[in-house]
């Protein structure tokens, strides 16, 4: 007889904290390497913002592909309006973690910097040069990677209910290791 998991696989789990990991880390990096003033450094912190981020978009497609293929275990008892809440919020997240490293593709793209994955996988450019085009992607992409993180605040402070208030072992289906 098969009973419902009660835990991700541990191929789910692995996706989750190496992108909340990367994610976390690149976001932490954009918004260092912005405020420096011109530099081989400050240029050498871009590329390693842009190959993380299209790591990202990468793990992303993975991770949503494993979703589509894994079904999650079952839900714990809760409010319609917390299963609601939780729903919402983590296709949210799947859709920032497309949105925010294509439009920081987008925007390279069009402010004519080519992304050179690792030193030696070029990509092909997302949009056509365009000055103007680049300033309105620079924001959009700033702006997507606030919303993402705030998404992430949000998700971290709903486990932190569940742990504190709830005590109904939703953590441990997400921690590696063992039931």
């Amino acid at each position: 007889m098969n009973r419902p998991a009660t835990r991700y696989t541990g191929t789910a789990i692995a996706l989750h904290w190496l992108m909340a990991l990367a994610i976390v880390g690149n976001f932490c990096l954009g918004w260092y390497m912005s405020d420096l003033p011109f530099s081989m450094m400050r240029l050498k912190l871009f590329n390693y913002h842009k190959w993380a981020g299209i790591t990202i978009l990468f793990l992303a497609a993975l991770r949503l592909l494993w979703r589509l293929a894994n079904r999650p275990p079952a839900e714990l008892p809760a409010p319609k309006w917390q299963h609601l809440a939780a729903h919402v919020t983590h296709w949210a997240l799947y859709a920032l973690f497309f949105a925010v490293p294509l439009m920081g593709w987008a925007y390279s793209s069009a402010a004519g910097f080519p992304i050179v994955v690792f030193g030696v996988l070029p990509l092909p450019d997302f949009v056509p040069k365009d000055h103007a085009l680049a300033e309105t992607l620079k924001a959009l992409h700033g702006d997507l990677a606030w919303l993402l993180i705030g998404l992430v605040a949000l998700h971290i402070a709903a486990v932190g209910k569940h742990l504190v208030i709830d005590r109904d072992g939703l953590l441990r289906r997400m921690m590696p290791g063992r039931a």
